[in-house]
């Protein structure tokens, strides 16, 4: 379960019904509840149109890194688990969700990992092409490079539309 060794990790957390920023927080709580993770930074909350359909309710997003001695699947598992705590169902595809935890990049590592019925892929493969994901991890962490492309995250930002994506503060 553990490593003897810290990894650094990035999370995107996002939430699209019911109290989106009070989800998060609650994730952010569960998150930091145990010796073996670890939340270092933490981006301001961003809000975007649900994709692919516009008209299903808006998320709320945030990036955070983390430092954390489990291995890759078992913080796939963790926060597997968060997400059923705050309430998320299996659903269709793309359908709006209480919490969404995506491992963006866990310590600069190319993984494709499955078990059971849950996978990842790191770094997260259509990292590159969310503004929700890129503009946020670009405030906690601007020397960021994509693991398995080398490029800088302020060449990647250059290559998305950023017009729909706002920052927003908590109430």
């Amino acid at each position: 379960m553990l490593e003897k060794q810290v990894n650094k990790v990035f999370l995107g957390i996002g939430s699209n019904l019911g109290n989106k920023k009070h989800n998060i927080e609650i994730a952010k709580y569960f998150l930091n509840q145990n010796d073996y993770f670890e939340i270092i930074k933490v981006s301001n909350y961003y809000i975007t149109k649900s994709w692919p359909d516009p008209k299903k309710p808006s998320f709320v997003n945030i990036v955070l890194e983390g430092e954390t001695y489990l291995k890759p699947i078992d913080l796939l598992h963790y926060v597997k688990n968060i997400e059923k705590i705050l309430g998320r169902k299996v659903r269709k595809k793309n359908s709006p969700r209480e919490c969404d935890i995506d491992i963006l990049d866990f310590d600069q590592k190319c993984l494709k990992i499955k078990d059971n019925k849950i996978s990842m892929i790191t770094p997260h493969p259509r990292l590159h092409n969310r503004n929700f994901v890129l503009i946020p991890l670009f405030e906690i962490s601007k020397n960021w490079k994509h693991p398995k492309s080398n490029i800088k995250i302020s060449q990647l930002i250059k290559q998305i539309d950023t017009s729909h994506l706002r920052s927003i503060t908590v109430d």
